[in-house]
């Protein structure tokens, strides 16, 4: 039996392999918060303690690197709602927890914010997945909530992820704007008086 692209591409990757990827998205995604997404390379493979070339094995561009980068940080926020609501102790935490969560995911992806402002076909279907993933999330959590009483109803998830994400617009860029103070007073507003 030959090994046909198809076949070899078809193979799921080996443990080492799934863990280096992890390690390299892992660092790649803090190093980005710190250094912006055109930090050396180098620097990442130090990180993640792999070589360069693990990194180009792995992600041939830096676009690759940084798509790749992007949805794991959407993967890891869609993960944690169900996980969160099965283990608050209310609805309404869960979503306080979540949504802190997902202001960091906010907040800290301002390099590659900027980076998928380009013309990359690459990063073009990004922001759709980003929707099409945290959107049925952020409902479940507000369903819960509102079906237990703690939230207002009429809260839709749309609404809630675009204007947190307006709240987070300018955080770091004035010592005195604190979007995560304001996040919180906008969940708190949410939350049903007789709670």
């Amino acid at each position: 039996m030959s090994n046909t692209p198809a076949k070899l591409a078809a193979r799921p990757k080996r443990a080492d392999a799934r863990l280096n990827e992890q390690a390299l998205l892992n660092a790649a995604a803090a190093l980005f918060v710190t250094a912006g997404v055109d930090v050396p390379i180098r620097d990442i493979a130090v990180k993640a303690g792999v070589g360069t070339a693990t990194i180009y094995r792995h992600f041939p561009t830096r676009a690759d690197l940084i798509g790749a980068v992007y949805q794991h940080q959407v993967e890891a926020c869609a993960r944690a709602g169900p996980e969160l609501l099965a283990s608050s102790a209310s609805p309404y935490l869960a979503l306080g927890q979540w949504i802190d969560l997902f202001v960091d995911f906010l907040v800290t992806k301002h390099g590659l914010a900027a980076a998928m402002q380009s013309d990359k076909p690459s990063f073009a279907t990004l922001h759709v997945s980003f929707l099409d993933r945290l959107l049925p999330v952020c409902t479940e959590i507000i369903t819960a909530a509102v079906e237990a009483g703690e939230l207002r109803s009429g809260v839709e998830a749309f609404e809630l992820m675009y204007g947190v994400g307006n709240l987070c617009i300018g955080a770091g860029t004035d010592p005195r704007y604190d979007a995560r103070h304001l996040v919180k007073l906008l969940i708190a507003g949410l939350r049903r008086a007789s709670v």
